[in-house]
């Protein structure tokens, strides 16, 4: 019973993952005894249990998760938000102003299309439609700041383990900055230099999460950064 790669090792469709008896993770399967990928990514061999984290998948909507979204339509009493998963999330009206539908109210005034919104998956309809609430601190219409994009997969390493990745680019940066879990990333800085420090780290993470070592090729490069604009 063993494992067959270093943990973080890229690895492709069909690779041998383990050999023996270990619980099955995201992106794997387990057939005679062994242990497949089902994805392009990094194996990752925690505790009892050996799963993929996916470079390229795309987003996989669950109940709890923060996103970021753009309404795209207004229908009667809900707007519909694209949060890049499968199908459109809906978010009702009482679910953004904590009051029942009325019909006096005009939805345009709170919500319009192209408008975007920080909210939560609070629910999973029988469709699997994501219903979102943008009730809660730190949620609701986006007024300030920009939105730039990474591999859903791939946001477990902005985030870093218990936050040290992110709390690192906030702290070097100076910048403000919302994760959504379905890889949109609201970014909001002083000035439009703290600001391109930021996505340049981002778009770092993109190219290189796959590779180990990420953190501290991180914290260099952030600090090169700071010596050529200090000269």
């Amino acid at each position: 019973m063993s494992a067959t790669f270093e943990n973080r090792s890229l690895v492709v469709p069909g690779d041998v993952l383990y050999e023996g008896r270990i619980r099955t993770g995201d992106n794997t399967f387990r057939t005679q005894g062994k242990v497949y990928a089902t994805r392009i990514g990094l194996v990752n061999y925690n505790r009892n249990m050996v799963s993929v984290i996916a470079l390229e998948a795309g987003f996989n909507p669950l109940s709890g998760d923060l996103v970021i979204g753009d309404v795209i339509d207004i229908e009667l009493g809900k707007w519909i938000v694209d949060i890049d998963a499968d199908t459109p999330a809906n978010l009702n009206l009482p679910d953004a102003i904590d009051a029942p539908y009325r019909s006096n109210i005009v939805m345009p005034e709170i919500l319009d299309v192209g408008d975007t919104v920080v909210a939560k998956i609070v629910d999973m309809d029988r469709r699997r439609t994501p219903i979102l609430s943008i009730l809660g601190r730190g949620l609701g219409k986006v007024t300030e700041g920009f939105t730039v994009r990474l591999t859903p997969s791939k946001i477990p390493r902005l985030i870093g383990k218990k936050g040290s990745m992110v709390n690192m680019i906030l702290k070097e940066t100076g910048c403000n900055i919302v994760i959504g879990q379905n890889g949109r990333i609201l970014i909001h800085g002083q000035n439009r230099e703290q600001e391109v420090i930021a996505i340049s780290v981002i778009e770092k993470i993109e190219r290189e999460a796959h590779i180990s070592g990420l953190t501290n090729r991180v914290q260099e490069y952030l600090r090169n950064l700071k010596v050529e604009k200090d000269e």
